[in-house]
């Protein structure tokens, strides 16, 4: 082989291929994984489930399940790059990975592009999955509230990403662990993601509609309930992203 063929083996992937190899990785191991699978799939179908079988939701919509849809595909997408990504993120510091990977031609922009690809991946997925079980359900969603009801869930995935990669890349690995899924829990039950403001106890309603999964519930309701956008909570989860995404660039610590 000559030198010149020699050096151009050498040369690494164009960086679009790159960040897809890394995102196709990072999805398929979170896939993999048996924890990750679980709160990302199957609790979002329990909690659809209990609430379509629950008079909980009686009176806010046409039915139980139009109602309780939006919230759960919100809740994936929480799952997925808040909790999932975080916890993965967080360990992958612990153990040096993210620090050799930095190092590497996929570079740390490539490294947070990918991460960022497998959680649209996985929420793909997701929204597959729940829609399938939500239509055999009787679901019967706005035909307008599809286009931005997805652009809203990937804002919303954009969102609860930075704020996981805040957290994994300032706290320690078990405090991530103990964070997210505290957040998890308590964002689920009382933000306003799944169960809307107006089910929630009066001091809880004046501050959800501030929160990421506040506005990324109410905007989901908005658009498969009354094909709407409703601009206040897209705002409030855009200025969510761009200041946790700051922050993570800010403060976020490789090893």
């Amino acid at each position: 082989m000559s030198t010149a063929a020699m050096q151009e083996a050498q040369q690494p992937a164009p960086l679009l291929r790159r960040v897809l190899l890394q995102g196709k990785y990072e999805a398929l191991t979170m896939l993999r994984n048996g924890e990750q699978l679980i709160l990302a799939v199957v609790l979002p179908l329990l909690a659809l489930v209990g609430l379509t079988v629950t008079p909980f939701l009686d009176g806010m919509g046409s039915s139980r399940i139009n109602v309780a849809v939006p919230g759960i595909l919100a809740l994936c997408a929480m799952s997925t790059a808040f909790t999932g990504q975080g916890i993965a993120t967080g360990f992958d510091r612990r153990y040096g990975v993210l620090r050799f990977l930095s190092t590497t031609p996929l570079g740390r922009g490539g490294l947070i592009a990918g991460k960022v690809l497998s959680v649209l991946a996985v929420l793909c997925l997701q929204v597959v999955v729940v829609g399938v079980v939500a239509l055999d359900l009787g679901w019967q969603p706005t035909a307008a509230g599809w286009l931005p009801g997805l652009a809203l869930l990937a804002l919303g995935a954009a969102a609860f990403t930075a704020l996981g990669l805040l957290v994994a890349g300032t706290v320690r690995p078990e405090a991530t662990l103990a964070i997210t899924n505290l957040l998890w829990i308590l964002l689920g039950a009382m933000g306003g993601i799944v169960i809307p403001a107006g089910r929630l106890p009066a001091a809880a309603q004046a501050v959800v509609h501030f929160l990421p999964s506040g506005a990324l519930g109410e905007s989901m309701r908005a658009a498969f309930l009354d094909g709407a956008v409703n601009g206040g909570a897209a705002l409030i989860l855009l200025l969510w992203t761009v200041i946790a995404g700051a922050a993570a660039i800010r403060w976020f610590k490789w090893n």
